[in-house]
C-alpha cells in the first residue's frame, strides 16, 4: 500500500508539474514588432472594424464619446460576467503599453504582466490579425482621449477564476488558422474582416461545452450568452438577403424589410459605417460564400 501511495503521489506531482508547464502563457517573441511603424490613419480602420468601441466605450456613449474607452460594458455568460476594462491612453488604461504588449493581448491573450486574459477579449479570432494592423491600431488608440475611470473586476466564480487553466484551453483551441477558403482578393479581404477583425463568429457561431467556437457550425447562429433569445445565423443558407442588402445594412442599419438593427447589432453597425464601401462589400461577399 505504501508503495502504491508513493507511486500515485509521484504521478500526481509529475502531472501537476506538466500541467503547470503546459498552461504557461506563451507571448510573442520580443522582436515580433521590430520594424513595424504604426500609422494612425490606417489604425482607425482597424479600430472600427475590430469593434473596440462597442465593448470599451462607456455604456450608452454616443458620438465622439464612443472614442473615450473607459470600459464598463458587462458581458454575461454561463461562466460569469466579464466587464470590459478601461483601455484608454491613461494610467488607468493602457498608457505605457508597447506595441508588443498590445499584440500579446490581442493575438495571444497575454497581459503585460504575463497573465492569461479571459477569451471575453476575443483573441481567439484576433489571433488572425496581422502584426502591422496591431501597430496601426496602437498608433490610433494613442490619439484617443484618456479616461481616469478605474476598471471593474470580472465576476467569475470557481473554477473559472483560475486563470492558469486558460493556458490549457488555449492549447486546445487557440490558433490562427482560417476557417473558410477565399479564392479572390475580395473574399480574402472579407474573410479577414469577418474571421479576424470583426470577430463576427464570437456571437453568430455556437460554442462547445468549454466555451470555444464550434467551427463546424460556422455562423449558423447561437444562443445568446446572456440566456435571453438566440443570435441569428448569417450564413448563405439562412440569410436570404443579397450581398447588396448586407452591405447596405452594415452601413445604415436598415434591413430589406425596412426594419432597423437593434441590441448589440446596432453597435456593430455604428462601427461598420466607418468602413469603406469596398470593405462592407467584401464582408457581404464573404457571408454569401459561407454555405
Amino acid at each position: 500500500m505504501r508503495k502504491l501511495l508513493a507511486t500515485l503521489t509521484g504521478l500526481a506531482v509529475i502531472a501537476a508539474a506538466g500541467g503547470w508547464i503546459l498552461s504557461a502563457p506563451k507571448p510573442l517573441p520580443q522582436d515580433a514588432m521590430a520594424g513595424l511603424a504604426g500609422d494612425a490613419e490606417r489604425g482607425a480602420t482597424v479600430f472600427w472594424a475590430g469593434g473596440c468601441a462597442a465593448c470599451h466605450a462607456a455604456p450608452g456613449a454616443e458620438g465622439e464619446a464612443r472614442l473615450v474607452l473607459a470600459g464598463g460594458y458587462r458581458m454575461e455568460s454561463p461562466f460569469g460576467a466579464f466587464v470590459a476594462p478601461n483601455i484608454s491612453p491613461s494610467p488607468q488604461g493602457i498608457a505605457g503599453w508597447s506595441d508588443l504588449d498590445l499584440a500579446n493581448a490581442l493575438t495571444r491573450g497575454v497581459s503585460p504582466s504575463g497573465r492569461h486574459y479571459y477569451p471575453a477579449l476575443p483573441y481567439g479570432t484576433y489571433a488572425r490579425m496581422t502584426l502591422q494592423d496591431v501597430a496601426d491600431l496602437k498608433a490610433f488608440m494613442d490619439t484617443l482621449p484618456p479616461s481616469d475611470v478605474a476598471s471593474k473586476p470580472h465576476e467569475v466564480g470557481f473554477p473559472f477564476n483560475i486563470r492558469r487553466a486558460l493556458g490549457l484551453w488555449k492549447l486546445l483551441f487557440l490558433n490562427d488558422d482560417w476557417v473558410r477558403p477565399a479564392d479572390t482578393p475580395e473574399l480574402e479581404r472579407g474573410r479577414y474582416l469577418v474571421e479576424a477583425l470583426g470577430h463576427c463568429a464570437e456571437c453568430h457561431t455556437p460554442r462547445n461545452a468549454l466555451g470555444a467556437l464550434d467551427t463546424t457550425r460556422w455562423l449558423q447562429g447561437a444562443p445568446n450568452p446572456s440566456g435571453k433569445g438566440k443570435i441569428p445565423a448569417i450564413n448563405a443558407a439562412n440569410l436570404s438577403w443579397s450581398a447588396e442588402d448586407i452591405a447596405y445594412y452594415l452601413e445604415s442599419g436598415f434591413t430589406p424589410d425596412y426594419d432597423s438593427a437593434g441590441g448589440e447589432m446596432a453597435q456593430v453597425v455604428k462601427n461598420m459605417a466607418h468602413l469603406t464601401p469596398e470593405d462592407r462589400a467584401a464582408i457581404a461577399a464573404y457571408i454569401k460564400a459561407v454555405p
